[in-house]
């Protein structure tokens, strides 16, 4: 089975809309944080009954190359799953060019420390001049242990660092998950696999450290759910989905702790934000996404 998607551009303050082409009627989902129905594994957003799952790997991209409206029309309950990086999405989107649209971003200033955790990890947003990132995973795995990565969000730094970023699981999960019907387009392909001891691809890693840059990638994803940009510093240990989610419901609550700007001061330089849309294309995938992503 073939995955087809569909990407147009939407007007101003549409923000990204996924439309499931494959039903008819109440087929439409926004984006947005109040719109996630799982986090098992990967983002799934919902409305009237109706889903489209794993939409962090597109989502990342979006906000990686500052696209902030576009209809995303796919014929399958889940987004291509490509190479398993958010990759893909990004050459396309480079490919197809985006149209400044004229009016200036609205950005999510935070002005107070604000953290959620569940055991063992946590997830927390800090004042910053600039939305900056610092991750760190611990996993018993030989092959991964412990790993941390910080970064300065830009365009560049996205693309070139975090963008390639695949997917991973572990073999006896993928086993137990496609024996039951599901994960059934995972594969070597669009994710890196491991074994008890080592990883299975041939070719290896593209990053030493690409488990935690895949991390990353998935909290852009999920951190643009917002709808806004963010201006902060997001520091996460062991987060997920669930713990991102969480953590953007509990901002949403504060109000305390962040504003709302259309330009921001740093160092008495404004810097603004032109919104973007980004033109048509469209691009197919074998059999939907591996749900063993992590």
């Amino acid at each position: 089975m073939k995955v087809g998607m569909v990407i147009r551009p939407a007007a101003v303050d549409t923000g990204i809309i996924f439309v499931r082409g494959d039903l008819k009627g109440n087929n439409r989902i926004k984006a947005d944080v109040h719109n996630v129905r799982d986090t098992t594994l990967a983002t799934t957003l919902g409305l009237n009954g109706v889903t489209v799952a794993t939409v962090e790997h597109l989502m990342s991209a979006f906000s990686g190359m500052g696209i902030d409206n576009a209809e995303v029309e796919v014929n399958a309950p889940e987004i291509p799953i490509m190479d398993g990086s958010a990759r893909p999405f990004v050459d396309l989107l480079r490919e197809a060019g985006s149209h400044v649209q004229g009016k200036d971003k609205k950005l999510l200033v935070i002005t107070k420390k604000i953290s959620v955790s569940d055991g063992e990890s946590t997830a927390m947003l800090l004042p910053s001049p600039e939305f900056r990132i610092t991750y760190k995973i611990e996993f018993t795995h030989p092959s991964i242990g412990v790993q941390s990565y910080h970064m300065k969000f830009t365009d560049v730094t996205y693309e070139e660092e975090i963008s390639s970023a695949r997917t991973f699981g572990f073999l006896k999960d993928v086993e137990y998950l496609q024996a039951k019907g599901l994960a059934l387009g995972g594969s070597l392909k669009n994710a890196v696999i491991l074994d008890d001891h080592r990883i299975i691809n041939k070719d290896g890693l593209r990053f030493p450290d690409e488990f935690v840059k895949h991390k990353i990638l998935d909290a852009i994803g999920d951190l643009s759910l917002i709808g806004i940009p963010i201006i902060g510093h997001f520091v996460a240990f062991k987060s997920g989905h669930r713990l991102n989610n969480i953590l953007l419901k509990e901002l949403l609550v504060r109000r305390e702790c962040w504003t709302l700007a259309s330009r921001f001061s740093k160092k008495e330089a404004f810097s603004v934000f032109p919104s973007l849309s980004v033109p048509s294309f469209r691009v197919t995938d074998p059999a939907p996404p591996s749900a063993s992503a992590i």
